[in-house]
């Protein structure tokens, strides 16, 4: 498996990073902590993996900016339900939205929007935040936010390494393991509170 990986990251980069942009693209925070363990495992070289993933993210945020732009509302009511974004979001967002917008733009991104991500790229597009401003926040907040998620891939990594027993090893992955659970059930409890 370990030659399989690194034969591709050598002989196909260009292929593995295009594929790396995809995923990120449509699972971003939990693509990025596997890659930082496989990073520490010496599968792959961290600036590549850093801004594919980066360019990733900016391409979702890039797309979910426009949709709010160009078709705002008429989109919640017919594709809202399957991205977890109603209209009860997004007002709660906007009034928030108006007053702080930029720090709110900026906490969202380094947090993965903690439950509402899209309907605060969406509320973006909407109240027509100027796009030039849009992307330069969300560019600043990518390069913590990628980072941050490397970086805690990279640790667990470490700690896999570092310890040579199998139940050692196997402790790690199912600490990994609830960490990452952990983190999707309380972003799914978010969405819950925020949408009702």
């Amino acid at each position: 498996m370990k030659e399989l990986l690194i034969n591709l990251s050598t002989n196909h980069a260009a292929w593995i990073y295009a594929i790396i942009v995809f995923l990120a693209f449509a699972e971003g925070p939990y693509i990025s902590l596997i890659l930082g363990v496989l990073i520490k495992l010496n599968y792959f070289d961290f600036i590549p993996i850093y801004f594919s993933l980066m360019v990733g993210d900016l391409i979702g945020d890039v797309l979910w900016y426009h949709i709010g732009f160009f078709y705002g509302h008429r989109f919640i009511k017919k594709f809202g339900k399957y991205f977890n974004v109603t209209e009860q979001s997004i007002e709660k967002i906007k009034e928030i939205f108006h007053k702080h917008k930029h720090p709110i733009l900026f906490i969202s991104k380094i947090t993965n929007g903690f439950g509402f991500a899209i309907a605060t790229l969406m509320t973006s597009g909407m109240v027509r935040l100027p796009f030039a401003r849009y992307i330069s926040i969300n560019i600043a907040g990518q390069f913590i936010w990628t980072a941050l998620l490397l970086g805690t891939g990279y640790f667990f990594g470490n700690l896999y390494t570092q310890i040579s027993t199998i139940a050692g090893r196997v402790f790690i992955v199912v600490v990994f393991i609830v960490i990452f659970m952990a983190i999707m059930r309380f972003k799914k409890y978010l969405e819950n509170k925020i949408i009702n």
